[in-house]
């Protein structure tokens, strides 16, 4: 056994997927047949945060939120195109200076930032863009290096982190930032993995089929009615037209992909995941630093699978927001508990911090540390979550918005679209098919949501919406290559 890593301060492993839905884990049990025994093993030795949300589901906007712990208005990268500011601090850098080595390995994929190292790590695994499952050219502290052919990049990058946690001296502690490409579109498993769902029965969600037309096609294999409430008329225009387009599912892609295909491609490139994050378990059970080390997993942004006939993120329905988040430290948390509070990404910066041992949030930061509800204390805690997502030329079907969730209520304004704005009682009605906006009862809950939404963009600075020059043709399927 190696003696590396055996400092007084604890180590951190901070594993980040790309559009894992929050309840695609085996243990939650939203899948029938679905098997992920290494998250399943985080959960049961430690704790699944069962209401965690990021700010923008966005990979660009979301990852920038988990390395500052700012909004996107503030960091302002505020899409995949927005350039990377020269100003910010990223939450490894201070961990640097409290004496700690600390590794990237995967996608950083922020606007004009390439593949090249970024402060705050000492090594640096990284690839262009949204990257390749198969054969990728890495950027290892500064040198591309074409991978061997037929070889995969979830199982790559697991390979580039163990090798650095083998490499490095005693007494260091040390900070993994594991990024992985997995599950992002298109999805494309792992030779072994191949086929593994073929018979897995696809369920479609209750809303799926709410705006439904009568060219629209039937998917799955068991097609779920709604059981509460729907409000079709009240369904934003956006949102029905949306259905026929890249993003939605009649004709998703441009109709490159059967949304069938699509479902079990995405839970088969889902086991390689889990696979590494088993691997970095293992390793570090084998070390033995199970006990000073947390270890955090988390996605960047959620994932639509027909909810409202659409797919894929970027608007504030549940399943886009939403992420997996799971945190394992016997030190501090209990094993199999389950933390209801709601937690962002932009309080990962914080909380890591804090476990290192810094005395204090940094004064930029705007989330906040989760330690006191790891450790199961009573505190005062966040009554709401704010969501922002600005409108972008490449995907323009879903327009800018914002959004506020409480543990009832979600309101949603749809900024820049002559439509109707949303609010949902997610108690009731947690597929969100009941929009109450205009129902005169909620008139004065509407209008406090609202003023709560944009009172919040004027005290952190987020009223000014960002605007880019853009210079390009139409890319959308109606209008394609006229400017």
């Amino acid at each position: 056994m190696q003696v590396f890593g055996q400092s007084a301060k604890p180590n951190i492993v901070f594993i980040l997927s790309d559009d894992h839905r929050y309840d695609f884990m085996g243990f939650t049990g939203a899948v029938p047949g679905l098997k992920t025994p290494n998250m399943d093993r985080i959960a049961a030795e430690g704790a699944h945060m069962n209401n965690a949300f990021v700010s923008t589901s966005l990979c660009s906007p979301s990852r920038a939120s988990i390395l500052t712990g700012q909004y996107a208005h503030t960091h302002t990268i505020v899409d995949n195109q927005a350039p990377l500011p020269d100003d910010l601090t990223f939450f490894p850098q201070y961990l640097q200076e409290m004496g700690y080595k600390t590794g990237f390995f995967g996608k950083w994929h922020m606007g004009n930032t390439d593949d090249m190292p970024q402060p705050g790590f000492d090594q640096w695994v990284s690839f262009r863009g949204q990257g390749t499952y198969y054969d990728p050219v890495f950027n290892i502290n500064g040198k591309r290096i074409p991978q061997p052919e037929g070889s995969y990049t979830s199982d790559l990058l697991t390979n580039e982190a163990l090798s650095w946690l083998n490499s490095l001296e005693e007494e260091e502690p040390f900070m993994l930032y594991l990024s992985h490409k997995a599950v992002h579109s298109e999805f494309q498993p792992a030779k072994r993995h191949e086929g593994m769902y073929d018979t897995l029965p696809i369920v479609t969600p209750p809303s799926m089929y709410l705006t439904a037309t009568d060219s629209s096609k039937f998917y799955g294999d068991i097609i779920r009615a709604p059981e509460t409430k729907v409000n079709y008329k009240d369904i934003p225009d956006w949102v029905r037209k949306q259905r026929y387009s890249w993003h939605g599912v009649d004709y998703m892609y441009h109709g490159q992909l059967p949304f069938n295909v699509f479902y079990k491609s995405y839970l088969e490139t889902l086991m390689a995941l889990d696979e590494s994050i088993g691997r970095v378990m293992d390793w570090l059970e084998e070390e033995g630093l199970e006990e000073n080390t947390i270890v955090v997993y988390m996605g960047d942004n959620g994932f639509s699978f027909g909810e409202h006939g659409l797919i894929d993120k970027r608007h504030a329905y549940e399943e886009s927001m939403k992420v997996p988040l799971l945190v394992k430290y016997p030190k501090m948390v209990k094993p199999g508990i389950t933390i209801d509070q709601m937690v962002m990404n932009i309080d990962i910066a914080p909380t890591l911090l804090e476990v290192a041992g810094m005395s204090s949030t940094p004064e930029q930061m705007q989330g906040e540390s989760f330690v006191p509800l790891l450790e199961q204390k009573k505190v005062d805690w966040r009554e709401k979550v704010f969501y922002e997502y600005y409108w972008e030329m490449a995907y323009p079907s879903t327009p800018t918005v914002f959004a506020v969730r409480t543990d009832q209520y979600k309101y949603i304004f749809n900024q820049g679209v002559w439509d109707i704005n949303e609010l949902y009682d997610i108690q009731k009605d947690p597929y969100e098919m009941n929009n109450l906006i205009r129902d005169p009862e909620y008139k004065d809950l509407s209008k406090r949501l609202r003023n709560e939404v944009w009172d919040w963009l004027e005290n952190t600075d987020g009223t000014q919406i960002p605007l880019k020059p853009i210079r390009h043709p139409k890319l959308d399927h109606r209008f394609q290559r006229t400017y």
